[in-house]
Formats: structure tokens, C-alpha cells, sequence
């Protein structure tokens, strides 16, 4: 009983997950770009158009705030985690191999996170989610991965088994 109460809760634990990580993402862009919650990494804003300090927030905020509001989210997210990728081993890994060496756990760690929302998609309470509905009613179709309706609408692999 309780895996089934978890496993319909997952949906918007996702949307939620979705959400913070996006903010706290575009928060880091918008404090480089703005100088806004402390400015960027030396303090201050980022000069427009060094490479690679100013491209890296204009894609944090952009695709930070594309991915709170569920817009776009498997792009955007696929963007944001290579650009963390490439601050990773560009930037922090020659300090050291280990990310607690190299102080490079927030790019790992967003780099992850992006990765994950690049293959899960953006879950419950977001944008994509909304259109998708409405565009899928209105050509009577169903998203992929939604149930299948009809008399064999539920099919147990393994019903003796569980996770």
C-alpha cells in the first residue's frame, strides 16, 4: 500500500525537484549577469561577452528559468547539463580530480540533476504538461507512455513480484 501512495506522489516530486533546481540554477546566472544575491564568482557582475564566465550565465538564467516553469524542460536541461559538463572539466577538474578537491560539487551536482530532467522529463505541474494536453485533445490522441484504454488496459509482468 504505501509503494503505491510513493509511486503516485513521484509525478509531482519530479515537478518539484524540477522547480528548485531550475530557480536555485538561474539564481547562480542572474547574480553573474545582474550582480544581484552577492554577484557572481569574484563578487560584481561578469563582463558582456567573456568567454566563457558570461555565456555560462546567460545559459544558467535562461535555461534555469525555462526548466522551473516546465517549458522546453528536456532541452533546456540537456543544454544546462553539458554547460556544467564543460565547467566541470574545464574549469575545476585542473585544480584537482576529485570535485571535493577542485570545489567543483555545484557543477557536478547541477550537471547530474540536468541529466536526470533530460531523461525523465519535466514530471507534474509544468507548462509542457498543459499544451501537451491541450494539443493531444484536440487531435484526439494520447501522450506516449500514458495508459492504454480498452479491455487489456492493465497487463502484470511478474504479479507475484514487486519493487
Amino acid at each position: 500500500m504505501p509503494e503505491r501512495v510513493l509511486d503516485r506522489a513521484v509525478p509531482f516530486v519530479l515537478g518539484l525537484f524540477r522547480i528548485v533546481v531550475g530557480l536555485l540554477f538561474a539564481a547562480h546566472g542572474a547574480a553573474a549577469l545582474f550582480g544581484i544575491f552577492g554577484g557572481g564568482p569574484k563578487g560584481g557582475t561578469v563582463e558582456a561577452g567573456a568567454w566563457p564566465s558570461w555565456y555560462a550565465a546567460v545559459i544558467q538564467l535562461g535555461c534555469g528559468l525555462l526548466i522551473a516553469f516546465g517549458l522546453g524542460t528536456r532541452i533546456a536541461a540537456l543544454l544546462a547539463s553539458g554547460s556544467m559538463a564543460y565547467a566541470y572539466f574545464v574549469v575545476h577538474q585542473p585544480d584537482g580530480l576529485l570535485p571535493l578537491q577542485n570545489h567543483g560539487e555545484p557543477a557536478a551536482m547541477f550537471c547530474w540533476a540536468f541529466l536526470l530532467l533530460g531523461f525523465t522529463g519535466p514530471g507534474a505541474l509544468a507548462v509542457d504538461v498543459v499544451f501537451r494536453r491541450r494539443s493531444d485533445s484536440a487531435r484526439g490522441t494520447r501522450p506516449l507512455g500514458s495508459p492504454p484504454r480498452g479491455v487489456l488496459s492493465v497487463v502484470q509482468v511478474n504479479p507475484g513480484t514487486r519493487d
